[in-house]
């Protein structure tokens, strides 16, 4: 009969090395459950175990809202990455069926994309090391229709009326943002700075602005959010934006200008049927990566 060895002598647990980076940079056992297909519990117990393999070092602490490294894990991650990378090629040296690199071609809408999307990138990389990303931005509208002719692997896009499908990553409040200290012009059109038609959200603020009575009049056309953003901080006008991709330092001014409340828009991922367990991983990622930078 075998010795039974001690925990902090055991080979080190691949899928919990896995778990313990996915909890990490998605700041959540739940997002790294849905990654994997796993439950937070079974997430859990992993990287307990894996700390209990470590000596018992804490790797990840949690807070109120999310988790967090600890000093040990923040000097164990880079390891971690490594050895998964090392995982990967490992099996790709042996012919393992699955492993080869693989393209995800992905749209992101450019009012969703926002600041969050470098955050994203990096964490479908460390999930897939041999997953190569080609991004394309465009509007809502574009995406979807692109989607539709099968143009595209997966989509992550505003929900536009009338269409139905699409797994529901968030809903979000759009606002009416300008620069501090921004002041509209006493009986002159508001001043809107805008994407250009048939951008989804600038017509549901023109449309919103127009039942409420409120002249408006474009003063700044943007080829694409960050445009937009730049004009709204050089104090140019008004824009409807999400407050997770509003400009640093703008505040909604929509109450104090007066101006109508405008609904919340929903957040969704549209993905072509995966072709295998790997590809359906990858989605999962995405879904679980976007939920995780969208609340980081």
């Amino acid at each position: 009969m075998q010795p039974t060895l001690p925990d902090t002598d055991r080979p080190l647990d691949i899928d919990a090395v896995r778990a313990f980076v996915l909890a990490s940079d998605l700041g959540s056992f739940t997002r790294a459950a849905e990654t994997v297909g796993s439950s937070q519990a079974a997430i859990s117990l992993r990287i307990k175990r894996l700390e209990v393999r470590l000596g018992g070092r804490q790797l990840l602490e949690r807070t109120p809202r999310r988790v967090r490294l600890s000093e040990a894990g923040e000097a164990f991650l880079p390891a971690a990455r490594d050895l998964l990378a090392a995982y990967e090629r490992a099996l790709d040296s042996a012919g393992v069926a699955g492993t080869a690199a693989r393209r995800l071609v992905l749209g992101i809408s450019d009012h969703v994309a926002g600041p969050a999307l470098p955050g994203l990138l990096a964490r479908l990389a460390a999930w897939d090391p041999r997953l190569v990303v080609e991004v394309r931005i465009a509007s809502s509208r574009d995406l979807a229709t692109a989607f539709d002719r099968r143009e595209l692997d997966a989509a992550v896009v505003r929900r536009e009326e009338g269409r139905r499908g699409g797994e529901l990553l968030l809903t979000e409040r759009i606002g009416w943002f300008a620069a501090p200290g921004y002041t509209p012009v006493a009986g002159a059109p508001l001043r809107l700075a805008t994407l250009a038609a048939p951008c989804g959200v600038r017509g549901l603020a023109v449309r919103a602005l127009d039942a409420a009575g409120i002249a408006w009049t474009e003063v700044f056309v943007g080829g694409g959010v960050m445009a937009v953003g730049a004009a709204v901080s050089a104090g140019l006008g008004v824009a409807a934006l999400a407050e997770r991709v509003a400009p640093p330092g703008t505040v909604d001014v929509g109450p104090a200008f007066g101006l109508p409340a405008l609904p919340a828009s929903e957040v969704v991922l549209h993905a072509q049927p995966a072709a295998d367990a790997r590809a359906d991983a990858v989605l999962r990622a995405l879904a679980a990566a976007f939920r995780g930078a969208a609340r980081g």
